[in-house]
């Protein structure tokens, strides 16, 4: 796409010249609009991949604050990165959107709901305590949600994130950190486990199989002093500088662990959290500071699938289970990591189905299901009716939001299937204790059948 930016304009951002010769690689053939859920829900070419890097690349030459027509089409935008995947041209679209969020932060005013819902948002969900608080807060709303949907401006909104609190808020995890984990046995590798934000609070239970499944197999787990959320949640809404200060943070202490007793890795069990501390190098590269240290921790980070495909797992039970395998946007997309989690799965006895529609974002989108309640509800009911097709025992993904997402899809479509997250099946069939959710559908359909 031919690009006209000035020489000063290049010279004035540090971000504008990756930003512009992404632009410049877009030959706008149209392929990515074929994998863009907003598109397909949509049909509008504003609210696809090719639409919007136009929108961005005259957003960001005029120099100007952008229209609000500009910023609903960009702010539609799931960050699901299929487009990246189908792109035959290698368009970065990540960085740009990533870009373009920052700017429209910098230089746009939000109504005062939307400016208030976000900001109660990144106040929130990065901390897992103020997190869990309003989670039993919001439990005491849920009774009134009629009413609090016709409120103005912000009711769909509310109702959003009310609909996405769990029934039980679990209580905390006794394995929680700052704490070394030992290996059992002889110690054959030591990692950092990322304890994550708004996931321990929602299932505590994913770092907990995660942790007995890797000492079960010689691996000492490290949840080291000083790390939290991996600011993927702030960046999302164009919050740079938070963004950075969370990640500063998390690259202090795992450094402080590379350089003292070694790393053989830092594994991540939310998939949306590992695409962005994968891609804390890019985030640092004009920083002189934290460019290399930044870069050493991108080079370190695993998702936890592809540390225990090193593992020689040995399989003690599944039942032969039917599960239907969602693999979370950012894993697929931003990751690039698509058959390693079923192979394991398949390894311990399952019977993995796919997913028809797999490379559909399911809507939750970090944020997103909240932020975009009508598109992001669309798209899980679509995911949730292909889902269903495949009659599964159970659905597995690597991803908090996308868990959160489907089951609240469940819900809705009164279908009691199970919702867990592929560490607890491998925990499980290898030696570990039923993940809670499949035993509690386990106890309900005994107690319909005996009823």
């Amino acid at each position: 796409m031919q690009i006209s930016f000035t020489t000063e304009q290049l010279g004035s951002d540090p971000r504008l010249p990756a930003s512009a010769e992404i632009v410049r690689t877009c030959v706008h053939c149209g392929f990515c609009t074929a994998t863009c859920p907003t598109y397909l829900l949509l049909g509008d070419e504003l609210d696809s991949p090719r639409g919007r890097i136009y929108l961005i690349k005259n957003m960001l030459e005029s120099g100007k604050a952008p229209s609000a027509g500009v910023v609903r089409h960009i702010d539609r935008c799931l960050s699901c990165l299929a487009c990246m995947t189908t792109c035959p041209s290698g368009v970065h679209y990540m960085h740009l959107i990533d870009h373009a969020r920052a700017y429209i932060e910098e230089n746009y005013k939000r109504s005062i709901a939307d400016r208030a819902i976000r900001m109660f948002l990144c106040a929130l969900l990065p901390y897992p305590r103020r997190f869990r608080l309003a989670l039993r807060v919001a439990k005491l709303f849920q009774p009134f949600r009629r009413l609090l949907n016709a409120l103005p401006f912000v009711g769909g909104r509310v109702t959003a994130m009310l609909d996405l609190v769990p029934s039980d808020i679990p209580a905390r995890s006794g394995m929680r950190g700052p704490r070394v984990f030992a290996s059992e046995g002889r110690r054959k590798g030591r990692v950092v486990l990322l304890s994550g934000c708004a996931q321990p609070v929602l299932n505590p239970m994913i770092n907990e199989a995660t942790i007995r499944l890797l000492t079960r197999y010689g691996t000492e787990v490290v949840l080291p002093v000083g790390e939290g959320c991996c600011g993927a949640l702030v960046a999302h809404m164009g919050r740079v500088e938070a963004a950075r200060a969370f990640a500063v943070r998390n690259i202090d202490a795992w450094i402080a662990e590379a350089e003292g007793e070694g790393l053989d890795a830092i594994l991540i069990t939310a998939s949306g959290c590992g695409t962005t501390i994968k891609d804390y190098g890019s985030m640092f590269r004009n920083d002189p500071s934290y460019a290399e240290k930044a870069s050493r921790i991108s080079a370190l980070a695993k998702d936890v699938t592809e540390y225990l495909e090193t593992l020689d797992l040995i399989p003690l039970r599944s039942g032969g289970l039917k599960v239907a395998y969602h693999s979370a946007c950012s894993m697929q997309h931003g990751q690039q990591l698509k058959e390693g989690p079923k192979r394991l799965l398949g390894r311990v006895g399952y019977k993995v189905l796919d997913v028809a529609e797999g490379h559909i974002c399911c809507g939750s989108a970090g944020v997103y299901n909240i932020l975009q309640p009508e598109i992001a509800g669309r798209l899980r009911e679509r995911k949730v009716g292909n889902v269903l097709k495949l009659k599964p025992d159970i659905v597995a993904s690597g991803n908090i939001g996308c868990m959160t997402q489907i089951a609240k899809g469940f819900v809705d479509a009164d279908a009691a299937v199970p919702v867990v997250h592929t560490v607890e099946l491998i925990d499980w069939a290898t030696g570990g204790p039923i993940p809670s959710a499949l035993e509690q559908a386990q106890t309900d359909r005994a107690s319909i059948t005996v009823g």
